[in-house]
């Protein structure tokens, strides 16, 4: 097969400082690097440009569901690249009808948007809750504290964590977070200018904190109540991460009003595309017709190639029952981070999270920790876990998120776990 993108030349190839030089000059440092350059992956693997082969627990933040270099992936993008990659939302194409079908059927009687990422799509709720409270002078979206919607202006605003807040003031406004998990604090909040209340199922980046069924359930009773709509935030927590196609599936399972539940609107990306980027939000059916032609539009989203792979990942997550092995890989790998923690309690604080979404919560001062003092405890445990081959993704300053491919095998779960074993025992002697 003829190369699409040439090898590139050797001394960037081999040569680690190289890669971090083009960097340092041209790229915008707005993110803090890891020491790693990566060169490939093949399934849960991803190999550096020393070689060095990495055990991949980060997924690239939720997103690479199926791994890395899956053949169906590469299949897709071929097929329907020599097809039709792009054409405007001024025409229809079949991807996209089947995309938002398959969606819906998933979730409930509704209506899809495609976008291109995570913090498009909850713009796109946000404008929802604004097209749907106008009339009424309401305006304003209640959230939580520790929640994470996004770096847009708006996504910061809505997002309950003052970091990133901290350089942008003034706030875009009609935001205001109240305690997670608090039905009785969400009642009080509500004002006159109230339009929507927007939470994770799973908080990732706060902690991986669960909502429980009684608050879930009573969020959609309120909201009842006094006409708001219920918002979701999937973007991490959604697309089969907890053993379900949404979290408040996996979390209400087994509860007399599970059958009921539906939020109004739902905001997903990440491990839509399986690192293709393409995002979207559902919209319950009778407010789904509400952002009508000339109020909301993308340019590249819903393409028919981006469309095409998100629904060859679907077919391969169901083929396979990949949300099925979310639950039993995730309890297995849950169950020994668990043990861990119980042997290394001077370590660990604590351990959650649902499927392959899990957290490890560290103690404050762990003795021996190497690394800098501007860095968090939870990038310097990372750091160890990457020289022993583990590559997990740190959440504040005590957390590191477990967020690997849904196919991850049980075998590859033991093995991180005896990756992260040796990083205590380290740290213990």
């Amino acid at each position: 097969m003829k190369e699409i993108v040439p090898s590139p030349p050797p001394v960037v190839r081999n040569d680690m400082a190289a890669v971090q030089a083009l960097f340092q000059q041209h790229v915008v440092p707005s993110y803090g690097r890891f020491e790693i350059v990566f060169t490939h992956g093949a399934g849960s693997y991803l190999y550096d440009i020393a070689a060095k082969r990495y055990l991949d627990f980060g997924g690239g933040i939720a997103v690479s569901s199926l791994g890395h270099a899956h053949p169906a992936i590469t299949e897709a993008l071929v097929e329907q690249s020599r097809k039709l990659i792009h054409v405007s939302n001024y025409y229809y194409h079949e991807p996209q009808g089947r995309l938002a079908e398959a969606l819906a059927h998933l979730i409930g009687p509704g209506k899809c948007f495609f976008c291109n990422s995570g913090g498009e799509a909850n713009e796109g709720l946000f404008k929802l809750a604004r097209k749907f409270g106008h009339d009424e002078g309401r305006f304003e979206i209640l959230t939580t504290f520790n929640s994470f919607h996004g770096r847009t202006l708006a996504g910061i605003a809505a997002t309950g964590q003052d970091k990133v807040k901290k350089g942008f003031e003034p706030m875009v406004p009609g935001f205001r977070q109240v305690p997670y998990n608090d039905l009785e604090a969400m009642r009080a909040a509500i004002s006159p200018g109230t339009a929507a209340i927007l939470v994770e199922g799973v908080q990732g980046e706060g902690g991986v904190t669960a909502a429980t069924p009684e608050y879930l359930l009573g969020l959609r009773q309120l909201c009842n109540d006094k006409k708001l709509l219920l918002l979701m935030d999937a973007v991490q927590d959604g697309h089969f991460r907890t053993g379900c196609f949404q979290s408040f599936q996996r979390i209400l399972e087994g509860m007399p009003q599970a059958s009921s539940f539906l939020p109004d609107g739902i905001s997903m990306a990440k491990s839509l595309g399986g690192g293709f980027p393409i995002g979207a939000f559902w919209v319950r059916a009778p407010y789904a017709d509400l952002l009508s032609a000339g109020t909301h539009g993308t340019t590249y989203g819903g393409s028919p190639l981006g469309c095409a792979v998100a629904l060859e990942v679907l077919d391969v997550i169901q083929r396979e029952k990949l949300a099925n092995n979310a639950r039993q890989v995730g309890d297995y790998l849950k169950a020994g981070s668990r043990e861990l923690a119980r042997k290394y309690p001077g370590i660990i604080r604590d351990v959650r999270g649902l499927g392959l979404m899990l957290g490890i919560e560290l103690k404050p001062g762990i003795p021996n920790l190497p690394g800098g003092a501007n860095k968090t405890q939870a990038a310097r445990f990372a750091s160890l876990l990457h020289a022993a081959g583990l590559l997990t993704i740190p959440a504040g300053a005590q957390i590191l998120r477990f967020l690997p491919p849904l196919n991850l095998r049980q075998s590859e779960a033991e093995e991180g776990l005896k990756i992260i074993e040796s990083v205590l025992v380290k740290l213990s002697a």
